[in-house]
């Protein structure tokens, strides 16, 4: 186990960053060192905000990672930087934490593969929605037989609009409009990488997926990519589908973005609702268990969207201090890559995509 803490550079200071600093700035295993953004003057304000004035501010990443206090570096880059930075990161020694998704395309993605592993250091693969609580809770359920074996998920993704939402800077925004720069939709590639995730968490690799994408127009302009819908098949005859609609005049409480999440897992025995993703719509349990005629509900679960980072980053650290496996390695986050990715090329194609063999 390390006696010092590991001295972190987030690269990026941008709305989420806020989420991914507050287990840094509260775990005893790491310091936050270094801030690195294009715009100085932003990283200065998180720094105040953060209450860490006296970190080292810049706006070279190659300057950055020369330094000799930055030990971890946390790369929050918009998609098509992604690539180039890790492998940056990765040349100068530095312990990776990179935002998903990995890459924009299956060669960035095998490229970023062969880069980590040949280094010998943890890479990660940011994901928190694994590491939210109700998804947590309902893992367990699962490993403990609560509803048999899975046999299919259903995920629901609805964007729709909130009074207590946070204020997302407009800039974060454009380049999620440009695919050159976000390497597909708002919603399929993007956020999506969090239900496919979910999916990969608990069903495992697909072997197959096919969709249907369509375009909805915001009425403060640019687009989302719904509604559409992306089935996939799983080994073993098994199912799953991802459902996005976007409702714009649907109130949603939340403190982060107006969007709810939810999840619906079958098994031979049972049913489990996950709930109160990114916000929620009225007031359901964060997990619902039905099994022999008999609902359970479990209520004593922790919904808020930033335990999924906290949890993440803390198990992160456990990682660096103990030993193991970081959780998304570069390999696992190809295979949730691919999801994505077969989502965009069946929705060109009208044509299922078959996605190979599994890499894990």
């Amino acid at each position: 186990m390390s006696s010092k803490p590991f001295r972190v550079a987030l690269v990026g200071t941008g709305r989420i960053s806020d989420l991914h600093a507050i287990e840094y700035l509260q775990n005893p295993a790491a310091q936050i060192t270094a801030l690195c953004d294009s715009n100085p003057d932003l990283a200065r304000k998180r720094a105040h905000a953060w209450g860490c004035g006296e970190v080292h501010i810049d706006d070279d990443l190659d300057r950055l990672l020369a330094r000799e206090d930055v030990d971890l570096v946390e790369l929050l880059l918009p998609h098509h930087l992604h690539l180039q930075a890790a492998l940056k990161a990765i040349n100068a020694g530095k312990v990776v934490s990179l935002q998903k998704p990995m890459c924009i395309s299956s060669e960035e993605a095998d490229e970023l593969v062969a880069a980590a592993e040949a280094s010998g250091r943890p890479f990660k693969v940011f994901e928190n929605f694994i590491f939210h609580p109700p998804v947590v809770k309902a893992r367990a359920l699962i490993e403990g037989g609560a509803i048999g074996e899975p046999l299919s998920i259903r995920l629901k993704s609805n964007p729709g609009k909130s009074r207590t939402a946070w204020v997302v800077p407009k800039e974060a925004d454009v380049w999620r409009q440009d695919r050159s720069r976000a390497g597909g939709g708002p919603l399929v590639f993007d956020d999506g990488h969090h239900k496919f995730a979910l999916a990969w968490h608990f069903m495992g690799s697909p072997s197959e997926v096919h969709a249907f994408i369509h375009k909805a127009e915001r009425p403060e302009g640019g687009y989302l990519d719904a509604p559409s819908i992306v089935s996939f098949r799983f080994p073993g005859n098994r199912i799953g589908n991802l459902e996005l609609v976007y409702s714009p005049e649907l109130e949603i409480t939340s403190r982060h973005y107006a969007q709810d999440d939810r999840v619906e897992i079958t098994g031979t025995h049972g049913v489990l609702w996950i709930n109160c993703g990114h916000g929620q719509i009225g007031s359901p349990p964060p997990v619902a268990l039905y099994r022999d005629g008999v609902v359970t509900e479990y209520t004593d679960v922790e919904i808020g969207w930033e335990q999924g980072f906290v949890q993440s980053t803390r198990h992160f650290l456990r990682v660096l201090e103990e030993g193991g496996e970081p959780v998304l390695t570069a390999r696992q986050a190809r295979t949730v890559l691919r999801f994505a990715l077969g989502a965009e090329e069946s929705a060109r194609s009208g044509k299922a995509v078959l996605l190979g063999e599994d890499d894990e």
